[in-house]
């Protein structure tokens, strides 16, 4: 994620307090997209979460309401964004992740993506939801697959609940800490640069370690054709 200086429009403080009254709405339709819709990727939605758990807090209340309701609200439209997701991805089928490569559609993520869940099966649902970019991707890749829908739906619950909620309450939090707040006010995009990072590399490597493998396989079977003997006459 560029940060927020270079790309005003992407910066959380100015998406929330330009939208005035409508700012809870602002916030969930933001969450909504990025975690429902091929698009969603290019939102801040890690940095809108915490940002808007700091501006829950009593002194603030930029929100009018109580950090409950805004992380009930934002958790559901987290969750709602992930049924659209994957219905999405039920309906149209592989075709969906067979598109050419774009701005806003890379293969390489789709890649990313299929990783996640070879490596952490269903639960990538829920895991997901901490990685930008898979987040957007998962549920997606999780109707294409057809995973059940009540064990798909149930496990987008619990990610959007940890997720969505999880992080409102900890930017809630850290406000009863001046000095922390006003570090993940003043560099949170660093700071969640480094945890993306942290998060997609493993990621990658195993990736790359399963491609290479696939390809071990490929170059092994013609040899072994060759080496097979002539059927007898």
């Amino acid at each position: 994620m560029v940060h927020a200086s270079l790309v005003p429009w992407l910066d959380p403080e100015t998406i929330i307090h330009s939208a005035g009254p409508w700012a809870l709405l602002v916030v969930c339709a933001i969450i909504f997209a990025e975690t429902g819709l091929l698009i969603g990727f290019v939102l801040p939605g890690d940095t809108l979460l915490l940002i808007s758990g700091l501006l829950s807090a009593p002194e603030k209340m930029f929100f009018h309401v109580h950090v409950y309701w805004v992380a009930l609200a934002i958790a559901f439209a987290a969750w709602l964004g992930g049924e659209v997701g994957y219905l999405i991805g039920r309906k149209t089928g592989p075709a969906v992740f067979q598109r050419e490569e774009s701005r806003l559609f890379s293969k390489e993520n789709v890649d990313r993506t299929n990783a996640f869940f070879v490596r952490f099966g269903a639960a990538a649902v829920i895991i997901a939801r901490f990685v930008p970019v898979v987040r957007t991707f998962a549920p997606i890749a999780a109707g294409v697959g057809k995973m059940n829908y009540r064990k798909y739906s149930l496990y987008n619950a619990i990610g959007a609940l940890a997720w969505g909620a999880g992080v409102v309450y900890l930017g809630y939090a850290l406000h009863f800490i001046p000095p922390v707040a006003r570090f993940v006010e003043n560099y949170i995009d660093l700071i969640l640069v480094g945890a993306v990072v942290v998060a997609i590399v493993p990621t990658g490597l195993h990736l790359l370690n399963v491609q290479r493998k696939a390809k071990r396989e490929q170059e092994r079977t013609p040899a072994t054709n060759e080496a097979e003997p002539p059927a007898a006459e």
